[in-house]
């Protein structure tokens, strides 16, 4: 029985998967957004985001604890540096899941993630309002009948020039 049992183990053994949460960790923040699966999108945000928060403290002790997870130099120097500071004042949901549909291979669903300040196409500030699109054409106010013949005796010179 699978009591207390919640997170997702990706048919892996336990040294697998806390080597690949690790790895994709690190890509995610180097390159701010991978493409993965969904199941492996939902359990690296998991692993992620308390790495993220506690790279919001940059002491010793939490630049270790993040080492000993990431297991990389440049990707726990770029979390405290550049990350840190741009997700300072965000109190958490530091990652983005965007579904793109499945995998042809073998159907699986695909998606990307991605830190959310890192994205400018969603950001709210750059978003404007789109004006409300109609179907109908305009009507024209106070039309003269003189201009309406004068606009169809031109169409017609143009039909016939283009014979």
């Amino acid at each position: 029985m699978r009591h207390n049992k919640k997170f997702n183990h990706l048919g892996r053994t336990a040294s697998h998967r806390a080597a690949m949460l690790s790895n994709m960790a690190s890509s995610l923040i180097k390159h701010k957004r991978i493409t993965t699966t969904v199941a492996k999108a939902k359990a690296l945000k998991k692993f992620v985001e308390p790495l993220i928060t506690k790279s919001k403290n940059d002491t010793t002790n939490s630049r270790r604890v993040v080492f000993s997870n990431l297991q990389d130099k440049i990707a726990v120097t770029e979390l405290f540096k550049e990350i840190a500071t741009k997700i300072a004042d965000r109190p958490g949901g530091y990652t983005r899941i965007i579904k793109t549909g499945n995998r042809l291979g073998d159907n699986a669903e695909m998606c990307f993630i991605e830190l959310v300040d890192y994205n400018d196409n969603m950001s709210k500030d750059i978003v404007a309002k789109k004006t409300p699109r109609t179907r109908r054409s305009k009507k024209v106010v106070n039309a003269d009948s003189t201009d309406l013949a004068q606009d169809a005796q031109s169409t017609e010179e143009n039909n016939a020039s283009v014979e």
